[in-house]
């Protein structure tokens, strides 16, 4: 797949290619590490474009409520 398929290209992580790939990326967006706050918003973006393209819900609004991930491993 090309870069362009991920929310995050990239790192390559959460391919957005159907709805439940969508809803996988949604789940584990707070999992991704390495990301910039740039990169994450970016992430959002393609996340909440490929969410109205697959009929997907999606609640959040910032992507701030979808979290980074904890300092603690």
């Amino acid at each position: 797949m090309p870069d362009s398929a991920y929310a995050f290209p990239r790192l390559r992580k959460e391919p957005l290619s159907d709805a439940s790939h969508v809803r996988n990326a949604i789940s584990r967006f707070d999992q991704v590490k390495d990301a910039s706050d740039a990169e994450r918003r970016e992430a959002f973006d393609r996340i909440r474009k490929a969410a109205r393209k697959f009929d997907v819900e999606m609640t959040a609004e910032r992507w701030q409520d979808l979290g980074k991930p904890s300092s603690k491993s």
